[in-house]
């Protein structure tokens, strides 16, 4: 019997998840399938530039294991980009890096993950202040969520 399968952490769900060439039909159109966590990996090293060692630990994995998801998106992403093709995100092996939230007032709630794909919760569920902030678990840092707004990037 092989090792468990760990989940990987992602601070959040892109709020784009289809890209497609303009000169291409939509029923002409191949796509390319990209995890969730293949995007996490790309957003850490790509965007944010964070080494290898650092993505790994953000994402819960080894670091062999978060150079492997980078070698998948970045082929997956250069397929798409120069063959014409579409991209899609979805699916993978992952879980939410935050899932409890803080408004200023001290509320404190846990939102179920299925929500959260979603978006994180723009309002406090007992005094509807919009100003709520993610509590991410030990290790974590604070980046992903603004406060009381969507994702961004």
């Amino acid at each position: 019997m092989g090792r468990r399968h760990l989940w990987r952490r992602v601070s959040c769900i892109p709020p784009v998840t289809e890209f497609r060439p303009v000169e291409i039909r939509p029923g002409e159109l191949e796509e390319v399938r990209l995890l969730v966590e293949e995007a996490e990996a790309i957003r850490l090293s790509d965007l944010e530039g964070l080494e290898q060692e650092e993505g790994a630990r953000r994402m819960n994995v080894s670091r062999s294991t978060f150079s492997r998801i980078l070698d998948s998106a970045r082929h997956k992403t250069a397929d798409a980009l120069l063959n014409g093709k579409g991209i899609r995100i979805e699916g993978g092996n992952y879980e939410m890096a935050a899932r409890r939230f803080r408004c200023v007032s001290g509320h404190e709630w846990e939102v179920p993950f299925e929500r959260l794909v979603a978006g994180p919760p723009e309002v406090c569920p007992r005094c509807a202040t919009p100003s709520v902030m993610p509590l991410f678990p030990p290790g974590m840092g604070r980046g992903g969520w603004r406060h009381g707004r969507g994702p961004h990037h």
